[in-house]
C-alpha cells in the first residue's frame, strides 16, 4: 500500500507499506479516494512535529511516522463485527476525530471534540488519507447520499470547521459578517455564512491574489486589504447605522487579523477565533471591554455536525467544491500539492489529491 508519510519536517516521503489488517469488531476499512491538504498538514510539513507525536499517543498509541490526511472519503471495503450503520461499496466521509466514547468528563456528555485524549486519523492515529487504504472506527465512517460526489466527501471536514464557526458566533438572518484569512477555511466560513442567510459580507486578507479567488467564488463579498484599506472605517462605512459588523470570524491565527476583527464589529457584537495562534496576542483589551464584544474560541467541531454538513453540500447551500483549484495525484503531493500551498503568491487555494 502506498502511503505518504511525515518522517521529519521537510520530510514527506511516499512509502510502500504491508496491507492493513482486516477490520476488528466495531471497524470499518475503506479505499480511500480524495483527499484534502489541510492548514494542519502544511504547519506539521514546515515546522512538525506539532500535532504528530513523537511517543506513543496516550489514547491510541499512535507515533511517527505518520500517514498524514485528516480530510477525506471513500468506498467500504470490509467491515468488522457489529458495524451495521454502513456496508461493503457504501460511499462514506471520514469523521476523523477519535477519543473514548465514555468515561471522559466530555465523552460523557458527547463533547467528544473536547476530549483531552483526542486523537486524529492522519495525524494521531495509524491510518490517514494520503494512502490507498484506512483503517477506521465505525464512528468514523457516514454513509454519503449520491447527491454528493466523491470530491465533496473529503470537503466535509473542513466545511465542518466553517459551519462550527458559524454556530458560535450565532450567525442569523439578516447579519453582516467579517472573515479575516481567504485560505480555503475562511472562504468555506463566508459560504457557510451566506447559507445561514448573512447579507453583507466582508474578506480580508494580505494578499491580493487570494481576494481575487474569492470575488470569482462569491461575487458580492467586499473585499479588503489591510496593506490599504482601514478595516474598521470600511465596514463601518457598509454597515446600518455605521456601527460595524455583527459577527467577525478570524480564520487565520494572526494577531494582526483579530486586531481588525476587533476594529470591524460592533459593539455587543461577536468574536469568533477559528486560527490557531502560534503565540499571546496583544490584542486592545480595554476596546474588547469598552465595545461590550463576545469573544469566542472554535474548536474544530461536535461529531455530530456531519449529517448537518453532508446535507448543507449535498443541496446546493454551501458550494464547497468551489474553493478547490487543483487536483493531484498522491506522487505530486509534495512538489504540486504542499510546496504549492505554501508558495506566497497564493494561487491555490485547496488542493485535493486523487487517490482513484
Amino acid at each position: 500500500m502506498k502511503a505518504l508519510r511525515f518522517h521529519a519536517a521537510k520530510d514527506l516521503r511516499l512509502d510502500d507499506l504491508p496491507p492493513l489488517p482486516a477490520p476488528g469488531p466495531g471497524q470499518v476499512a475503506i479505499r480511500n479516494r480524495f483527499v484534502g491538504i489541510c492548514g494542519t498538514d502544511l504547519h506539521e510539513y514546515s515546522y512538525g512535529p506539532i500535532f504528530i507525536p513523537t511517543g506513543p499517543h496516550p489514547f491510541t498509541g499512535a507515533q511517527g511516522p505518520q500517514v498524514l490526511g485528516h480530510e477525506f472519503g471513500g468506498v467500504v471495503t470490509a467491515i468488522g463485527e457489529g458495524v451495521g450503520h454502513v456496508a461493503v461499496g457504501d460511499r462514506v466521509s471520514v469523521q476523523p476525530l477519535i477519543m473514548p466514547r465514555q468515561g471522559d468528563y466530555f465523552a460523557d456528555r458527547g463533547l467528544f471534540h473536547l476530549s483531552p485524549q483526542l486523537a486524529l486519523a492522519g495525524l494521531s492515529w495509524h491510518s490517514g488519507g494520503m494512502a490507498e487504504a484506512a483503517l477506521l472506527n465505525d464512528y468514523n465512517v457516514v454513509k454519503i447520499p449520491d447527491a454528493l460526489s466523491d470530491e465533496e466527501a473529503a470537503l466535509v471536514e473542513p466545511t465542518a470547521v466553517a459551519v462550527y464557526a458559524c454556530d458560535r458566533g450565532g450567525i442569523a438572518a439578516g447579519d453582516s459578517v467579517l472573515v479575516t484569512g481567504a485560505g480555503p477555511i475562511g472562504m468555506l466560513t463566508l459560504l457557510a455564512a451566506k447559507a445561514f442567510g448573512a447579507t453583507r459580507l466582508f474578506l480580508s486578507d494580505l494578499n491580493d491574489t487570494r481576494l481575487e479567488l474569492a470575488r470569482a467564488i462569491l461575487p458580492e463579498v467586499v473585499t479588503l486589504n489591510p496593506k490599504r484599506d482601514d478595516i474598521g472605517a470600511r465596514i463601518r462605512a457598509a454597515t446600518e447605522g455605521s456601527v460595524g459588523c455583527d459577527v467577525a470570524l478570524e480564520c487565520v491565527g494572526n494577531e494582526k487579523a483579530l486586531a481588525s476583527c476587533l476594529e470591524g464589529v460592533r459593539k455587543q457584537g461577536v468574536i469568533v477565533q477559528v486560527g490557531l495562534h502560534p503565540g499571546n496576542s496583544g490584542l486592545d483589551w480595554f476596546n474588547v471591554t469598552f465595545k461590550d464584544v463576545d469573544l469566542r474560541g472554535s474548536w474544530a467541531y461536535p461529531t455530530h455536525l456531519w449529517p448537518r454538513v453532508i446535507d448543507l453540500i449535498a443541496s446546493g447551500a454551501i458550494p464547497a467544491r468551489k474553493v478547490v483549484t487543483k487536483k493531484i495525484r498522491l506522487e505530486q503531493a509534495v512538489g504540486d500539492g504542499f510546496d504549492a500551498l505554501l508558495d506566497p503568491a497564493g494561487t491555490q487555494l485547496k488542493i485535493l489529491i486523487d487517490l482513484g
